[in-house]
């Protein structure tokens, strides 16, 4: 648990904040991998840089304490975080996965993990029932996004992680959406937490990274040992960056809202939009689950335009934010999940959760709001068709 009573203070100063040997206030990049030791069996800490480093440490020790976890691990990308985390299972095991989830985490199911017989099934987890309904015998984990990626579905994680718990699942979140500023998976009910570091955390497009979180002593001692075996480790210097990015969170992340809100409202009266996905609109689906278990709908938006509007036309013509991958870095950011961070997911599933060809996902950044929605104003009038 956090030795802070908020999470903005815990930002700055939680985990390992200063360097107790030379009294910085900024950890160090320890860029070595490997450490002298005294003599055989006499290490002072530290033996080689995949099992632990003083940089990669203090990071994962901060991301514990701001998830309210017992440890914290630190990975090269969010992949591969999740990657360790699946490597709990065991062949002919199966994962339930919510409706919607990030293409990369599909992708990794059906193409990686199905080599050793652990499978997966899309489930509804936002309606309980039909959650339960999908729960069978080989069962063994649920993997949830709330909001999800990308038409923003929430899901009650307490009570899935009640249902779960009643049937011996391990829940597990992605919380990059919401970061533990806006939202605490594991005080929730959650087992472990994954992020994509990369994206809010990270906050400023120059750092690949993922990290977990886990509840108890017993899934740190499984996580610690995959993380060392198959070493899909963070490095020192990265590690130096993120937690540089996570000091400025929540400063971030309040302007990313308030600037997101305005959005939000921008397109659900324009003419043009036909449809908006936002867990901070009255209304929308979840909000009020989403107003008991986050601090607020986060920053991210997905929205389809009218069908006499071209998507082409209208992303060729912006001007100010960006069409690229990833999300959460200070800059707004747009994209296609069906032609790029959903592409994975075959074509057939995409239309049943609902991911159409159409929907276009907003990562609203800090700009000033009136020059992002002038941008997006100025592309959707030349998008329409004449």
């Amino acid at each position: 648990m956090s030795r802070f009573n908020n999470t903005e203070t815990a930002l700055i100063h939680g985990g390992i904040s200063i360097d107790e040997r030379t009294g910085a206030v900024n950890i160090p990049i320890y860029q070595t991998s490997t450490y002298k030791q005294d003599g055989l069996g006499k290490m002072r800490g530290y033996e080689y840089s995949r099992t632990g480093n003083p940089t990669r440490e203090a990071l994962e020790a901060l991301i514990a304490e701001l998830e309210g976890g017992y440890a914290g691990f630190a990975f090269g990308s969010g992949m591969a975080a999740l990657t360790a985390v699946l490597s709990l299972l065991h062949s002919g095991d199966r994962v339930l996965i919510s409706s919607n989830v990030y293409g990369g985490t599909f992708r990794l199911l059906s193409k990686v993990f199905d080599h050793f017989s652990i499978t997966y099934t899309i489930s509804d987890t936002t309606d309980l029932a039909s959650f339960e309904s999908d729960i069978a015998e080989d069962v063994k984990a649920v993997i949830i996004e709330s909001p999800a990626n990308p038409l923003m579905t929430v899901t009650d994680i307490r009570a899935v992680a009640e249902v779960s718990h009643r049937h011996g699942l391990l829940v597990i979140v992605d919380n990059t959406f919401m970061t533990p500023y806006l939202q605490k998976p594991l005080e929730l009910g959650a087992d472990i937490v994954v992020h994509s570091a990369t994206k809010y955390l990270g906050g400023h497009s120059d750092v690949v990274s993922g990290l977990a979180v886990v509840n108890s002593a017993e899934l740190a001692e499984k996580i610690a040992f995959i993380q060392n075996s198959t070493g899909g480790v963070l490095g020192p210097f990265d590690s130096f960056l993120l937690i540089r990015g996570i000091k400025t969170l929540a400063v971030r992340m309040d302007r990313h809202v308030y600037n997101a809100e305005k959005a939000a409202q921008f397109l659900s009266e324009h003419d043009a939009v036909k449809n908006v996905y936002y867990p901070g609109l009255p209304g929308s689906q979840g909000y009020e689950v989403n107003l008991r278990q986050a601090k607020n709908g986060g920053a991210m938006i997905s929205f389809e335009l009218k069908d006499n509007y071209d998507i082409n036309t209208f992303f060729e013509n912006l001007q100010l934010v960006s069409l690229a991958e990833s999300l959460g870095g200070v800059e707004s950011l747009v994209c296609h999940p069906s032609s790029m961070t959903h592409a994975s997911i075959p074509a057939d599933i995409r239309k049943k959760v609902g991911i159409t060809d159409g929907l276009i996902r907003l990562s609203v950044g800090i700009e000033q709001i009136n020059d992002i929605l002038g941008d997006i104003a100025q592309a959707i009038a030349k998008a329409e068709r004449k």
